[in-house]
């Protein structure tokens, strides 16, 4: 480490600060639906998530290969390509950590580092068949699987317990939710803990410091680990919410479900060394169970902004570590501007985000989505139920945007 320079240092930290937004901007998708169906307390929730998180970074390093020397070419990329592609990143995850959106960090990071790249090397610097075969089709890939697993997993629970105590199936599946929640965290680890790896990985050999093809060095994969753990720990409560609450309600079968079938497309992708997004594993996972269970609908107004959010990653992030790598690549007082536009922008969303806090307290505390046009309109013209009280029936079809009068009663 004696031949790493101020400006690798400052990219090494940079990594190190993507990977800490990467744990709290991910911490919904193995603990969101286990805190919202009260499997687990919220704080012991991220708690064991960090811990998981932290075990799994040492499991494998065939992402961080992908990452390190298979996106882009090692040659001709610079510390200052990867600082800009980490600001294009990090600035991301903070935006959608704002409004509750589950993206992925993944992509962002992708994204941020192809944006670089071309504006630093053209596009001949990015591996086009690698970004296509180990991140895109991934992409399209992971939600269908694990949305269909998972619905076809909540079908089959429901089907085997619906002659058994309800009391008695909801403890042991809460019970199987929190070692799915576990498994989760622990694949989060082989997966995303493994991509700044990578990124440490490409900016040492940029920097000479590695020969190409290079593993991480072990206190590259300590340090990795202990951030995203760290991040894990504090929670994006934010994005839990989103995940628990606004896209589906679960009961402890659908969150057994979810969790259990995003895991093991996780955990498959890892061993593969692709380089898949957990966000989108376990937000298919959520949707597929929450249609599993008969009766249950998904908040498809939430995941529309949601699914923009995901078609918007990789070129938000690339166009806005482009703009960073033109501005850093005129010297050090580009990398100057760039490091202080960053520490601004992060104050500036964090200042923002304090209006309205979300934490441990009140996760779980969630508006329910409001009735739109067509659901209102079929309301007014179902039938009611028989046994329906007839003073009941006299209910006033309401005006738009006002509430339901009612005959007073004696």
């Amino acid at each position: 480490m004696e031949h790493i320079t101020l400006l690798l240092a400052i990219v090494i930290v940079t990594a190190l600060v993507f990977d800490f937004t990467n744990g709290f901007h991910d911490t919904a998708n193995a603990m969101a639906t286990t805190i919202s169906t009260g499997a687990l307390k919220p704080k012991t929730a991220v708690a064991m998530s960090a811990a998981l998180n932290l075990v799994g970074a040492f499991l494998s390093v065939e992402v961080a290969k992908t990452i390190s020397s298979g996106i882009v070419t090692e040659s001709g990329i610079t510390p200052e390509v990867i600082f800009a592609a980490l600001v294009g990143a990090i600035l991301w995850n903070l935006m959608t950590w704002l409004i509750g959106l589950p993206s992925s960090s993944s992509h962002a990071l992708m994204g941020g580092l192809i944006g670089a790249t071309v504006a630093s090397v053209g596009i001949g610097g990015v591996n086009g068949g690698t970004v296509v075969t180990k991140v895109l089709i991934p992409a399209i890939a992971a939600p269908l699987v694990a949305g269909i697993a998972a619905f076809l997993a909540s079908r089959l629970t429901y089907k085997i317990g619906k002659n058994a105590d309800a009391k008695a199936t909801a403890k042991g599946y809460r019970a199987g939710q929190i070692t799915s929640a576990g498994l989760v965290s622990l694949a989060h680890g082989t997966n995303d803990a493994q991509k700044t790896m990578g990124i440490i990985t490409l900016a040492l050999v940029a920097g000479g410091v590695l020969s190409p093809g290079s593993n991480p060095p072990m206190w590259v994969i300590l340090s990795a680990g202990l951030a995203i753990a760290m991040g894990t720990y504090l929670g994006g409560w934010r994005i839990i919410r989103t995940m628990g609450k606004g896209l589906t309600d679960l009961q402890p079968q659908q969150g057994f479900a979810a969790q259990t079938s995003a895991a093991s497309v996780i955990l498959a992708s890892s061993n593969l060394g692709f380089s898949l997004s957990t966000t989108h594993s376990c937000s298919g996972a959520v949707m597929g169970a929450g249609l599993g269970r008969k009766g249950g609908v998904v908040r498809w107004s939430t995941a529309t902004r949601m699914f923009v959010a995901w078609g918007l990653t990789l070129p938000a992030a690339a166009l806005v570590a482009a703009g960073s790598e033109f501005v850093t690549k005129q010297g050090d007082w580009g990398v100057a501007v760039v490091a202080a536009f960053l520490i601004g922008a992060c104050a500036a969303i964090w200042f923002v985000s304090r209006r309205q806090v979300v934490d441990h307290t009140n996760v779980n505390d969630t508006e329910a989505e409001p009735a739109g046009v067509v659901t209102a309109a079929i309301a007014a013209v179902t039938p009611p139920p028989a046994g329906t009280p007839a003073q009941d029936l006299k209910t006033t079809i309401p005006a738009p945007g006002s509430e339901p009068t009612r005959p007073a009663t004696v």
